[in-house]
Protein backbone atom coordinates (compact mmCIF):
# COMPACT_ATOMS: atom_id res chain seq x y z
CA UNK A 1 0.00 0.00 0.00
CA UNK A 2 1.59 3.43 -1.30
CA UNK A 3 1.16 6.52 0.60
CA UNK A 4 0.24 9.91 0.09
CA UNK A 5 2.30 12.10 1.15
CA UNK A 6 2.78 15.33 -0.54
CA UNK A 7 -0.06 18.31 0.19
CA UNK A 8 -0.64 18.39 -3.62
CA UNK A 9 -2.09 14.96 -3.87
CA UNK A 10 -4.30 14.99 -0.62
CA UNK A 11 -5.30 18.76 -2.81
CA UNK A 12 -6.51 16.67 -5.97
CA UNK A 13 -8.12 14.09 -4.21
CA UNK A 14 -9.80 16.91 -2.27
CA UNK A 15 -10.89 17.97 -5.54
CA UNK A 16 -12.59 14.43 -6.74
CA UNK A 17 -15.37 12.53 -5.78
CA UNK A 18 -16.36 12.26 -1.72
CA UNK A 19 -18.34 9.74 0.31
CA UNK A 20 -18.96 10.02 3.66
CA UNK A 21 -18.78 7.01 6.20
CA UNK A 22 -19.95 6.77 10.05
CA UNK A 23 -16.28 7.84 11.25
CA UNK A 24 -14.49 8.92 8.77
CA UNK A 25 -14.95 10.50 4.50
CA UNK A 26 -13.06 9.20 2.11
CA UNK A 27 -11.92 11.42 -0.90
CA UNK A 28 -11.10 9.58 -4.09
CA UNK A 29 -9.49 11.15 -7.43
CA UNK A 30 -8.94 8.65 -10.06
CA UNK A 31 -5.40 9.56 -11.82
CA UNK A 32 -5.76 7.74 -15.12
CA UNK A 33 -3.01 5.03 -14.80
CA UNK A 34 -2.11 1.69 -13.97
CA UNK A 35 -0.36 2.24 -11.08
CA UNK A 36 -1.01 1.02 -6.99
CA UNK A 37 -3.56 2.81 -5.33
CA UNK A 38 -2.30 5.38 -3.26
CA UNK A 39 -3.30 6.62 1.04
CA UNK A 40 -3.74 8.86 2.50
CA UNK A 41 -4.89 10.00 5.87
CA UNK A 42 -6.11 13.26 7.65
CA UNK A 43 -6.53 13.87 11.29
CA UNK A 44 -7.34 17.34 12.17
CA UNK A 45 -6.65 18.19 15.83
CA UNK A 46 -10.03 18.66 16.33
CA UNK A 47 -10.25 14.87 16.62
CA UNK A 48 -8.36 14.95 19.50
CA UNK A 49 -5.08 15.62 21.55
CA UNK A 50 -1.49 13.52 19.95
CA UNK A 51 -2.26 10.10 21.34
CA UNK A 52 -5.71 9.85 20.02
CA UNK A 53 -4.83 11.06 16.43
CA UNK A 54 -2.05 8.80 16.71
CA UNK A 55 -4.63 6.03 17.77
CA UNK A 56 -7.47 6.78 15.23
CA UNK A 57 -4.58 6.78 12.06
CA UNK A 58 -3.13 3.70 13.42
CA UNK A 59 -6.73 2.20 13.41
CA UNK A 60 -7.50 3.69 9.61
CA UNK A 61 -4.27 2.57 8.52
CA UNK A 62 -4.98 -1.32 9.64
CA UNK A 63 -8.31 -0.76 8.95
CA UNK A 64 -7.45 0.22 4.81
CA UNK A 65 -4.71 -2.56 4.70
CA UNK A 66 -7.71 -5.46 5.29
CA UNK A 67 -9.91 -3.36 2.91
CA UNK A 68 -7.60 -2.01 0.23
CA UNK A 69 -6.65 -5.44 -1.56
CA UNK A 70 -10.21 -6.10 -2.43
CA UNK A 71 -11.61 -2.74 -2.60
CA UNK A 72 -9.18 -0.45 -3.98
CA UNK A 73 -8.60 -0.02 -7.77
CA UNK A 74 -5.41 0.66 -9.50
CA UNK A 75 -4.60 4.09 -10.57
CA UNK A 76 -6.85 6.22 -7.83
CA UNK A 77 -5.21 8.24 -4.94
CA UNK A 78 -8.05 7.63 -1.56
CA UNK A 79 -7.63 10.27 1.88
CA UNK A 80 -9.43 9.45 4.39
CA UNK A 81 -10.69 12.12 7.19
CA UNK A 82 -11.05 11.22 9.98
CA UNK A 83 -13.69 12.44 12.79
CA UNK A 84 -13.84 11.41 16.08
CA UNK A 85 -16.20 8.86 16.05
CA UNK A 86 -13.17 6.87 14.16
CA UNK A 87 -11.77 6.51 17.98
CA UNK A 88 -14.41 4.41 19.49
CA UNK A 89 -15.92 2.54 16.27
CA UNK A 90 -15.87 -0.73 16.49
CA UNK A 91 -13.01 -2.26 14.16
CA UNK A 92 -15.23 -4.56 12.01
CA UNK A 93 -17.59 -1.75 11.52
CA UNK A 94 -14.86 0.57 10.02
CA UNK A 95 -13.91 -2.09 7.96
CA UNK A 96 -17.40 -2.42 6.66
CA UNK A 97 -17.92 1.27 6.13
CA UNK A 98 -14.43 1.33 4.02
CA UNK A 99 -15.36 -1.44 1.95
CA UNK A 100 -19.15 0.36 1.64
CA UNK A 101 -16.97 4.05 0.86
CA UNK A 102 -14.98 2.35 -1.85
CA UNK A 103 -17.62 0.13 -3.46
CA UNK A 104 -20.22 3.47 -3.28
CA UNK A 105 -17.38 5.69 -5.17
CA UNK A 106 -16.76 2.96 -8.13
CA UNK A 107 -20.07 2.11 -8.95
CA UNK A 108 -20.60 5.78 -10.20
CA UNK A 109 -20.83 6.48 -13.24
CA UNK A 110 -17.46 8.45 -14.87
CA UNK A 111 -19.57 11.05 -17.23
CA UNK A 112 -19.71 14.58 -17.07
CA UNK A 113 -20.97 16.61 -14.49
CA UNK A 114 -19.15 18.12 -10.99
CA UNK A 115 -16.79 16.39 -9.74
CA UNK A 116 -18.89 16.06 -6.21
CA UNK A 117 -22.43 15.30 -6.25
CA UNK A 118 -24.47 17.65 -4.76
CA UNK A 119 -26.20 16.32 -0.93
CA UNK A 120 -29.40 16.95 0.50
CA UNK A 121 -29.59 18.23 3.81
CA UNK A 122 -29.65 15.63 6.21
CA UNK A 123 -30.06 12.48 3.98
CA UNK A 124 -26.88 11.93 2.95
CA UNK A 125 -27.33 10.28 -0.24
CA UNK A 126 -26.77 12.31 -3.78
CA UNK A 127 -29.38 13.67 -5.62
Amino acid sequence: MERLKRRADFLSAAKGARIQAGSFTVQARDRRDRSSPRIGFTVTKKTGNAVERNRIRRRLRAAMGDVVPRKAQAGFDYVIVARRQALTSPFDTMIAELERALSRLHERKSGPGPARPRVKAGDGESE
